[in-house]
């Protein structure tokens, strides 16, 4: 049997390309959907404003992935309010609550990896018993950035028909009634952007079940790796299939995939460069041969060109990793 090799880190740098999309907005007004727009230092220098989808949203969509597959795996524990996927987590677990009082922080961190995976892989704030105790993220997902000159944002009329009104608003609106043959019309605009997207995570794995305040790890080996075999998945799913907003009619066309995967199996950084940059790839293959030069083969690059290489990577590294395990002395 093939010896599996230890993962303590694995970044994704990569270039997507988006075409009518609107899976992150900011709210409305009027009759007006307004999309985000952020502030860049592009590669030339100057500043150029953008549409993104910002990281809370490409992390929510991951999350939600998880949820699914862990709602199906029997040997891999969550909390009360996970089950239902509530957005507070272990910190709306009334069992939980009542289980840390008088417990140390230390123990409260410890209970939250041994009950719950979820908590432990997307991190939370635990407020349970009048704390605020953080766990922080295994997964760390930056803003989705559109490429300046590569990405535009347009709006788009549409009309909701309605075949009855009340009497109030026939009265109201009679001349336009009588124009449109009595059918009521609700007129707003929804914007809709294209563009090629620049993407960048960092995943910690070696910190799966790792409780950072003893050092010591909470859940034994063989759960370790059933939440990273299931945090990979869903990873991989995040990539396949970007939920957000509006894909009832917007669902968003994924034209290509193009990026780097880079692996650690020691105590050193997968690196990750923005792919902003257009010589991301290189940059990131020099980032390599430097760290290979102060740990021998410790990092490890897998390029993808297409969603369908970046899925072959993503099930390869499965297939044929595990977690790498920090002792104490290393953290």
């Amino acid at each position: 049997m093939t010896e599996k090799t230890s993962v303590y880190s694995l970044s994704i740098s990569a270039r997507a390309t988006l075409d009518m999309h609107s899976l992150n907005n900011e709210g409305g007004e009027g009759n007006q959907i307004t999309t985000r727009m952020v502030n860049i230092v592009g590669e030339d220098g100057r500043l150029h404003n953008v549409n993104a989808i910002s990281g809370d949203m490409l992390k929510h969509i991951q999350v939600e992935h998880l949820f699914r597959l862990l709602s199906e795996e029997e040997d891999v524990p969550l909390c009360a309010a996970c089950r239902e996927f509530n957005a507070n987590r272990i910190s709306a677990d009334a069992d939980y609550e009542q289980a840390i009082a008088g417990k140390s922080d230390a123990e409260a961190i410890t209970l939250m990896l041994e009950c719950c995976a979820i908590d432990d892989m997307a991190g939370n704030l635990i407020t349970a018993g009048n704390r605020s105790l953080p766990r922080k993220s295994v997964a760390e997902f930056g803003w989705v950035v559109g490429l300046p000159e590569l990405t535009t944002t347009d709006s788009y009329f549409h009309v909701k028909y309605a075949s009855e009104r009340s009497k109030e608003a026939r009265d109201a609106e009679k001349e336009e009634e009588q124009r449109k043959a009595n059918l009521g019309q609700a007129i707003f605009h929804r914007p809709a952007s294209s563009g090629v997207y620049a993407i960048v995570a960092n995943f910690e794995m070696a910190r799966i079940g790792f409780n950072d305040i003893t050092q010591v790890y909470a859940i034994d080996e063989s759960q370790r790796v059933a939440r990273y075999r299931a945090l990979l998945e869903s990873v991989l799913y995040a990539f396949i299939e970007p939920n957000g907003a509006m894909r009832a009619t917007q669902n968003p066309h994924i034209v290509d995939l193009a990026g780097t995967i880079s692996l650690s199996s020691g105590l050193v950084p997968a690196p990750t460069v923005s792919p902003i940059n257009s010589h991301y790839r290189e940059q990131i293959e020099g980032v390599k041969a430097a760290l290979d030069r102060v740990r021998p083969g410790a990092v490890d690059l897998h390029a993808f060109d297409s969603l369908a290489q970046f899925s072959d990577v993503m099930a390869k590294v499965i297939e044929t990793t595990v977690p790498y395990t920090l002792t104490y002395q290393e953290a």
